[in-house]
């Protein structure tokens, strides 16, 4: 069981819920330290006075706010603890709502709220009720000496703590300038085409289908060089070409979409007969000679199909 990152409780009502929260998610980069060429040895970074070149113990350095280029506000540390927000270890939950209309933007990190176990039975009547009703709770709470505004919801059972970007925290995605010009209006026809591809390319969403390459690939050449074998630089993937013609772009991908689809899908099973069929078996004759006449009629529309190509 990993250690609890925090511990308090979620308040709605006069109804408080004992948790530990615990993190849900783990970092798997590859990460590297600076070594000296030749030797091995670890690089180590100092702190280095810019004006004077000397290193900087710990107990010289002040917190300083840049207000222009080379000008700075410091700000002592009894200053900065007074305005620390007072801890409580209490989730205080402003509002339940409908976990679509938040946008992902405003997601940040998600962490596992845990259950006491002598306090079971509040827990489960939050889950049930909020997975029941289809609401996320929002609220807000202090953790590691900083105001934390936060999404709680169902999953699986269990709580999922997301903390959230304030509203003024995320920016607009035309802050620079509009995104698209009136003359860039795609005509009904590209719109149609583009809604088959994303139709032919939906699925359900499964996250272990979803791996990072670039990750294993490299964790593959550190293991190859550890065991001493000789690496082969592989050649650069050429550029993809630009589009120039996006229907053309939508009928190839719509025609390597549908390519994928025939090769994936199996077989079709024969058709059993149904129960309780009204037909006598003696009609199967007849039957055969339609199918049989329907495939000539397809074989004579393709020559002539190929004949004014």
């Amino acid at each position: 069981m990993p250690n609890a990152i925090w511990t308090g409780s979620i308040s709605f009502g006069l109804v408080t819920v004992p948790v530990r929260m615990i993190s849900a998610t783990r970092s798997l980069d590859v990460r590297f330290h600076q070594l000296e060429e030749g030797t091995g040895s670890r690089i180590r970074y100092k702190r280095v006075s810019e004006q004077s070149g000397d290193e900087v113990p710990n107990d010289r350095i002040v917190k300083g706010y840049e207000l222009e280029a080379g000008r700075y506000v410091v700000v002592e540390a009894d200053e900065l603890a007074s305005l620390k927000p007072k801890a409580n270890r209490q989730i205080e939950i402003e509002d339940f709502v409908d976990l679509a209309d938040i946008d992902p933007v405003y997601f940040e990190q998600p962490y596992y709220l845990i259950p006491d176990k002598e306090n079971a039975k509040a827990y489960r009547l939050l889950v049930d009720v909020m997975d029941e009703l289809g609401k996320v709770a929002i609220g807000r709470f202090v953790l590691r000496s900083k105001e934390a505004l936060v999404a709680i919801r169902p999953v699986d059972g269990a709580l999922v703590l997301e903390t959230m970007r304030f509203a003024d925290e995320v920016l607009a995605a035309d802050r620079e300038q509009p995104l698209a010009e009136p003359a860039s209006e795609p005509s009904e026809r590209e719109k149609d085409m583009a809604k088959q591809l994303v139709n032919s390319l939906t699925a359900s969403f499964d996250p272990e289908k979803y791996h990072d390459e670039y990750r294993e690939e490299l964790l593959a050449l550190i293991e190859k060089k550890a065991a001493g074998e000789e690496i082969v630089a592989a050649p650069e993937a050429e550029e993809p070409a630009k589009v120039l013609d996006l229907m053309a772009a939508l009928e190839a991908s719509l025609a390597r979409a549908g390519a994928k689809q025939t090769k994936s899908e199996k077989a079709p099973a024969p058709a059993k007969k149904a129960a309780g069929t009204s037909k006598p078996a003696k009609r199967a004759a007849p039957a055969k000679k339609a199918a049989a006449k329907k495939a000539s009629a397809r074989k004579v529309a393709a020559k002539r199909t190929r004949k004014s190509a």
